[in-house]
């Protein structure tokens, strides 16, 4: 994993350098985990539990983005960098690209579109995603 590329966008302006905080660090992941606890909840909607998924997924890529000292102001660059944060696969990235996506249009355009593999995909990400990241950083 090379935090080389984590650089390069801070030079390009997409990534800035900010000293870790493990305080707010914390705070990511207990937000992240509940949401992904509550994603499960087969008795929400399905609109409902890819909400949850989705911001269980961004609260913890944006903890690793965190953890190596470094934030962003796009929602879509924690996603985007997570093969150097958290070693995750280019196919993992692509499932929370498309989910990225989905989400967006629901926000700005009011219409979503989620199957129930895309948010079982979603759902089983994100635990990737919280087993790297505690992987990682259980020295923190």
């Amino acid at each position: 994993m090379s935090l080389k590329n984590l650089d390069n966008l801070v030079k390009t302006g997409q990534l800035k350098l900010e000293s870790f905080n493990k305080q707010e660090f914390a705070g990511m992941v207990t937000s992240g985990k509940a949401r992904l606890k509550d994603a499960e909840n087969q008795t929400l909607s399905l609109e409902s539990r890819f909400d949850l998924a989705y911001g269980a997924a961004h609260a913890l890529s944006l903890a690793a983005l965190r953890w190596h000292g470094y934030r962003s102001n796009h929602r879509y660059i924690v996603f985007q960098v997570l093969p150097y944060t958290l070693g995750l696969s280019s196919e993992m990235c692509r499932i929370l690209s498309k989910c990225h996506d989905r989400r967006n249009l629901a926000e700005y355009e009011g219409h979503l579109e989620v199957e129930e593999q895309l948010l079982k995909d979603l759902i089983k990400v994100t635990h990737n995603v919280l087993a790297n990241l505690t992987q990682y950083a259980e020295n923190i």
